[in-house]
């Protein structure tokens, strides 16, 4: 990052790993002074050379967020040596959404709807301080604590970009989460913050169903899926699901990146104003019906894609086998179709 960083003593004692990544391993850090706890990510810089826009973009984006608004994970601290940068942020020690919704003994519409209006909040906030955010998903939305009210929190500002306020086809590279991309990504005909709120689509159909609006049985399929907007509410699981919560979604997963709803505007949608003091049916059995479903189906397609490429590897191979090493993917699919970014 600099020419030649300045030798400060240590103010944090680190211990265990609480991720690892291409270019980075996230840590559990105490300040030694204070005895908080935080998450800090440290960066090879050799392993980042060529690569080092991307770690102060992100610094940029975290010290524009940070403190402004209590649903996004803010930067506490960063600092470098000879060999590492790092980023010291909100530990974020009550897990990931999914997690935490699964392990309730009960959960509603309405729980659904506040957790949007949460996520509409902060990435409406973002949106005013010219922050697109491109890769919202579930994984990516964590609890500060364990408590039953602590806050959500959007997390990994990774891909995000700082955009001029009334450009929405700005960005070009290719980037983001699959299954929660908008098509004008995969189009690459320019995008910007609407792209944050398709995903939210995505997030309110997944947090009703246990399922994601779009899918296929390999990437290529899916991809055509929602360049097409190709979902719908078929699955029992939608029988007790409001018109208005499908409207909300219908509205964020508009083809039309212009025609979408906004952030501003979601928050004014009826779903969010009038979320019901009614508890109506519990989803939380279907979600875990479909969740665990779909996630055995695609290991079995995984299993079946691969069985089948290595039959036809050892009927061309000459030799008498082929490792695993040699299977190349049956179909191109996605990794073909994107110049995905790497994240840090």
């Amino acid at each position: 990052m600099s020419g030649k960083p300045v030798t400060v003593p240590c103010k944090y004692k680190t211990g265990r790993v609480l991720g690892n990544g291409t270019y980075a391993t996230v840590k559990e850090a105490m300040r030694i002074d204070t005895g908080k706890y935080y998450a800090c990510k440290i960066i090879n810089k050799k392993l980042m050379e060529g690569r080092e826009h991307m770690i102060r973009n992100e610094i940029n984006i975290l010290k524009r967020v940070s403190q402004g608004n209590k649903n996004i994970l803010s930067l506490v601290d960063y600092f470098e040596t000879v060999n590492n940068l790092y980023l010291v942020t909100d530990l974020a020690s009550g897990g990931e959404l999914f997690d935490r919704i699964c392990e309730k003994g009960s959960y509603f519409e309405k729980d659904a709807a506040k957790i949007i209006q949460t996520i509409c909040s902060a990435v409406d906030y973002l949106h005013d301080n010219g922050i697109v955010h491109r890769d919202l998903k579930p994984e990516n939305l964590l609890f500060r604590e364990r408590d039953e009210d602590s806050d959500l929190l959007i997390a990994d500002f990774g891909l995000s970009r700082i955009i001029d306020t009334n450009k929405f086809h700005a960005l070009k590279t290719t980037c983001g989460t699959p299954g929660y991309m908008a098509p004008e990504i995969f189009k690459k005909t320019g995008h910007g913050k609407p792209v944050d709120l398709w995903a939210i689509g995505v997030i309110t159909y997944f947090l009703l169903s246990g399922y994601t609006p779009f899918e296929g049985s390999n990437n290529v399929e899916e991809m055509q899926a929602i360049l097409n907007a190709d979902y719908n509410y078929d699955d029992p699981c939608w029988e007790n699901i409001s018109k208005n919560a499908k409207d909300f979604i219908d509205r964020c997963l508009t083809i039309d990146a212009d025609k979408r709803i906004t952030a501003k505007a979601a928050l004014e949608h009826e779903w969010l104003q009038t979320i019901s003091q009614e508890e109506g049916g519990d989803l939380l059995p279907s979600m875990r019906t479909n969740f665990n479903a779909r996630r055995t189906f695609k290991k079995a397609i995984n299993m079946v894609t691969l069985s089948n490429h290595l039959r036809h590897s050892l009927k061309s191979n000459s030799s008498e086998s082929a490792s695993v090493n040699d299977v190349q993917p049956v179909d191109e699919g996605i990794d073909q179709v994107l110049e995905t970014e790497q994240k840090v």
